[in-house]
């Protein structure tokens, strides 16, 4: 028998650290309550880290982002493990949380960026025909922190009678250890032979917009409205030639363009040659590398469309582009035809889709479909997103919100150019 008087184990905290770092977020926030040294420890930069790179490297401590684009109260969160029962979440700031255009721009170290439009009444006496002042938000859902990013004016020149095009992306950019965020805008008119340009970049460590170089490319109008991060990289498709909504997709001129975070600087990536004429083409990132799918009618049946989802396997390399799956999306999901791969299951052998508002696990050695039941989930989803849970903290100087939905107040900033690059996304 154990003797009661016996000395009590003192683990080490090298040993401490080790066991910490494999538990969720949920349960490290409880433990930040056990002793002053366990909450250092646990708010520590080094740690937080740590742990964030043990949920990748582990592809543990994963999460489905759900929503309905259309209702914003509906937004979930489904452990991937389990893939069971949808946790509701709450939004940071009641402002947040009115009205419709919602989205979730991308997902990027257990960090969602938000984004609600937000028109300005047209004025034709300040010779403009349209502004936007976008609403953005950074929000940890896991810490329950957010940060509402200063407000940069979207306004065009009147030679253009149309809305202007605008791609956001966000990212981590691992050389100067930063978050930024990525907006590209552009209007043109093939008529009147017009085209206008501007690229600004957000950064979280000097809570600034910066003016950055034009972009070079026409932006393609592509269901997601932001760009994918790879290698460091924002991509998004274009084209080399003027285009507009209702045009075809023809191969010749179609790139993927990326913009390197810690250069800011363009290049461009080559579409696989055999693609064909096709409906549409969109893109995503899976397991670090990029995605492209490519939709396609079929010609002998009237209302079923194929789907071909290729995958960059070496980064930069055309000939590397490998179909990973082919499928009739009628005959597979008895879905609507927009597929989005999401990510690769651990052992690899079977990819989760978004389909329709629906999930899908397909086989890719029986190239069969199994829908995902998730439980507490009212509704189609329009949205879905990937996220690892993590302690990653808002740190910048922008308007907070807490987890009880109310402002702390904004921050005004002055549309100027402020040059501060920054640095490190953990793969």
């Amino acid at each position: 028998m154990l003797n009661s008087g016996m000395a009590s184990v003192i683990l080490s905290p090298d040993l401490i650290c080790e066991i910490l770092r494999r538990l969720s977020v949920k349960d490290l926030l409880r433990f930040r309550c056990v002793s002053k040294s366990w909450c250092s420890l646990i708010d520590d930069s080094g740690f937080i880290k740590l742990h964030l790179s043990h949920s990748v490297d582990t592809s543990t401590n994963l999460s489905v982002i759900l929503l309905n684009r259309f209702g914003f109260e509906d937004v979930y969160s489904v452990n991937f493990d389990s893939l069971k029962a949808a946790q509701r979440l709450e939004f940071p700031g009641e402002e947040c949380a009115k009205g419709r255009d919602f989205a979730v721009l991308g997902s990027c170290n257990g960090l969602l960026a938000l984004f609600k439009r937000k028109d300005v009444p047209l004025s034709l006496f300040k010779m403009s025909l349209f502004k936007r002042k976008d609403e953005l938000y950074l929000w940890n859902p896991s810490t329950k922190k957010s940060q509402m990013l200063p407000v940069n004016e979207i306004g065009f020149t009147p030679e253009v009678f149309s809305a202007p095009h605008v791609v956001y992306g966000f990212a981590y950019d691992h050389i100067s250890d930063d978050y930024k965020l990525l907006r590209i805008v552009q209007s043109s008119c093939l008529v009147v032979d017009f085209f206008e340009s501007e690229v600004m970049v957000y950064s979280l460590k000097t809570n600034y917009w910066r003016r950055r170089k034009d972009f070079p490319f026409y932006l393609k109008y592509t269901r997601t409205m932001h760009a994918v991060l790879a290698n460091n990289a924002l991509h998004c498709e274009v084209s080399t030639k003027p285009v507009s909504d209702s045009e075809s997709f023809d191969a010749d001129f179609d790139l993927i363009a990326a913009f390197d975070l810690a250069t800011e600087e363009y290049h461009i990536i080559g579409l696989p040659d055999c693609l064909g004429e096709r409906l549409s083409t969109d893109i995503n990132v899976m397991g670090g590398c990029l995605c492209l799918i490519a939709t396609y009618q079929e010609v002998d049946v009237d209302v079923d469309v194929a789907v071909d989802i290729w995958i960059m396997k070496e980064y930069g390399v055309k000939e590397s582009w490998t179909k990973l799956l082919s499928v009739k999306t009628y005959q597979c999901f008895e879905a609507a035809p927009y597929v989005l791969p999401l990510v690769f299951s651990k052992n690899g052998d079977k990819v989760l889709l978004h389909v329709g508002g629906m999930l899908f696990f397909y086989d890719l050695r029986s190239k069969k479909a199994d829908k995902v039941n998730i439980e507490d989930v009212p509704c189609l989803y329009s949205e879905a997103e990937m996220m690892v849970e993590s302690l990653v903290p808002l740190n910048g100087n922008g308007a907070m919100f807490n987890n009880k939905n109310q402002h702390s107040g904004k921050t005004k900033r002055k549309n100027t150019e402020r040059d501060n690059i920054l640095s490190k996304r953990i793969h």
